[in-house]
């Protein structure tokens, strides 16, 4: 079989190579005959009369008589053809001398003169004028004085103006149908849209900031406030009294200052006193206790670096141990169900402060109602949200600011001015007070220069009564 494949294999090429060897002898063949049954035309020699007296035309039947292409520069002004008869071709090339023979027979020819033909013409060079330096100063006898004549360009402008107005095609016609319109937009309050600004514009490179979820989260915040909201309990607390309370506030405050933490911890603080003792009786002697367990677990929740249990014994002035301490805490706990993430003031406070375009001094005024206001008792029956609208409209109030509620506050709080007006109202009354009250911790720490001393800001006067004025100053 290996033998009977190489034989077909063999037989096959050299029958394949004999096939294209015929084909190619074809071709040839084909080609030669074609071009034997063409016609030869003899190719014409420019300056050499034509074959038989005859001329080959192109396609139009026009006789070839094109210069040939050169230089610009070479072409020299003699006519091709002078007398019906074509003139004999130039074959030396042309030079300087000879292009400038070549002119002056050209202007010989056109301007005949008494010129010696056997010579060859000399071109004279141009003679150059000498140059005379212009004076500017001195004046031409026929020079013309040119008037010059200035226009005012406002006197231009206002006549163009009135040629605008009075063109009527600039006139504005007022068609019933445009009044129609315009009267729809007003009643449906389309031309009175509120101007609520971008709050978040700045923010919308940063990441942390969630500028896409900003809204939703605020929205439910709102939502679950009133179930972390502490109710009123004194009428369940027998054994204390609303200056107790406020007295315990001052000094957490005092220590909250001491140890440098954050504000949201002392807002937790607070917001877990008061929901423990809205469920549970505490006797007298436990309240302070009970005040620096609450500090105790804010700052676990809140700060990196809590205080101890030992730093806090020793602000008690060594009045409980640790044991005490730590047994509270796990007793707060137990009665708020560990239920720690709350939307305190001091979450709406950073939304409301951003949307009321705050300077430093705008935002020390708000914290400071803010705080003022958590000492006191009868705030409680406001939830934080309007807590913090409140503070924000006393404060610019207070400041002068103009207006003092905003399209945007209204829009980011959901509060109108007049659902605000009694909170505001009652903050700006203990904001005359605290002057004169002996609990003046809040007092003390907005009296410093690096808070801007907006605590010796008077009160807004718009939302005091003569009433208020009267009343006697509380602790």
């Amino acid at each position: 079989w290996g033998s009977l494949c190489f034989f077909v294999i063999i037989t096959h090429r050299l029958f394949t190579k004999r096939e294209a060897r015929q084909k190619t002898r074809r071709v040839r063949f084909g080609r030669r005959a074609i071009m034997a049954t063409r016609a030869h035309v003899p190719e014409q020699v420019r300056g050499v009369p034509a074959v038989d007296g005859v001329k080959m035309q192109n396609k139009n039947g026009a006789v070839k008589n094109r210069r040939a292409l050169g230089d610009i520069g070479n072409l020299v002004s003699v006519p091709v053809v002078q007398g019906g008869k074509p003139q004999p071709p130039i074959n030396r090339p042309i030079t300087r001398s000879f292009r400038a023979q070549l002119l002056a027979n050209a202007q010989n020819e056109r301007n005949p003169i008494n010129v010696d033909n056997n010579k060859a013409p000399v071109l004279a060079p141009k003679k150059r004028q000498p140059l005379v330096p212009k004076n500017p100063e001195a004046p031409r006898a026929n020079q013309k004085k040119n008037l010059v004549i200035k226009l005012n360009p406002k006197v231009e402008t206002k006549k163009e103006e009135k040629q605008a107005e009075s063109s009527p095609k600039n006139k504005k016609v007022t068609t019933y149908s445009s009044i129609l319109s315009a009267r729809s937009k007003a009643a449906c309050g389309i031309t009175n849209k509120p101007k609520i600004l971008d709050i978040d514009e700045s923010d919308k490179d940063n990441h942390l900031a969630a500028v896409e979820y900003v809204d939703d989260m605020y929205s439910y915040y709102k939502e679950v406030e009133k179930e972390s909201q502490p109710k009123m309990y004194m009428h369940i607390q027998t054994d204390m009294n609303e200056k107790m309370r406020a007295i315990l506030i001052d000094w957490l405050l005092e220590v909250h200052i001491k140890f440098e933490l954050n504000l949201e911890t002392f807002y937790l603080t607070v917001n877990i006193i008061d929901r423990f003792l809205s469920v549970k009786a505490v006797p007298k002697r436990e309240l302070q206790l009970v005040g620096i367990s609450a500090l105790l677990i804010a700052s676990k929740y809140e700060e990196i670096w809590p205080p101890q249990v030992n730093d806090l014994v020793y602000v008690t002035d060594n009045a409980y141990n640790n044991k005490q301490i730590l047994v509270m805490e796990k007793t707060i706990l137990g009665n708020l169900e560990w239920y720690l993430t709350v939307p305190t003031q001091y979450v709406f406070l950073v939304r409301f402060i951003k949307a009321s375009i705050s300077d430093p001094e705008m935002e020390n005024m708000v914290h400071f109602l803010a705080e003022l206001g958590m000492m006191h008792y009868d705030t409680l029956k406001f939830c934080p949200s309007m807590l913090a609208a409140s503070a924000v409209y006393a404060a610019r109030c207070s400041l002068n600011k103009s207006p003092a509620w905003t399209d945007t506050l209204k829009f980011h709080t959901g509060y109108s001015e007049s659902e605000i007006m009694d909170c505001s109202k009652l903050l700006a009354f203990h904001h005359s007070r605290c002057g004169e009250s002996r609990l003046r911790a809040v007092y003390k720490k907005y009296s410093k220069a690096e808070k801007g001393g907006v605590a010796m800001v008077s009160a807004a006067k718009s939302l005091l009564s003569a009433d208020d004025l009267k009343k006697p100053v509380s602790a």
